[in-house]
């Protein structure tokens, strides 16, 4: 059995797991550990914590320098993966190729 850890905002001893996700009692800071071992935080548009992996949609019409026509609303992109930057999202897409998204015109799936 793993030990649970410390909550990384107020270094409580009281966090527990509630459904893959750390809880604190105190002061109510929920993280997950893939958090905790990248250092890397992404939200969608809707709060919604995105991983590696996850698939996402595209929420409005996004202009695409060098591309004819812009990346429309409701595009779905398949395994994203996470970066640092101001384009947090590194992926490809069908039709358009390899792009940097910024989580913020994303949702996910």
């Amino acid at each position: 059995m793993s030990e649970t850890p410390k909550c990384p905002e107020c270094q409580s001893i009281y966090a527990y797991e509630d459904r893959g996700l750390y809880n604190c009692p105190e002061c109510g800071h929920e993280w997950d550990l893939t958090e905790e071992a990248t250092g890397l935080v992404v939200h969608d548009a809707n709060g919604n914590l995105l991983n590696d992996g996850d698939a996402v949609t595209v929420i409005k019409d996004l202009k695409v320098k060098g591309a004819s026509a812009p990346l429309k609303q409701g595009t779905k992109v398949k395994t994203i993966r996470l970066v640092e930057g101001d384009h947090n999202i590194d992926c490809k897409i069908d039709g358009f190729g390899p792009m940097k998204l910024k989580s913020e015109f994303v949702k996910k799936l």
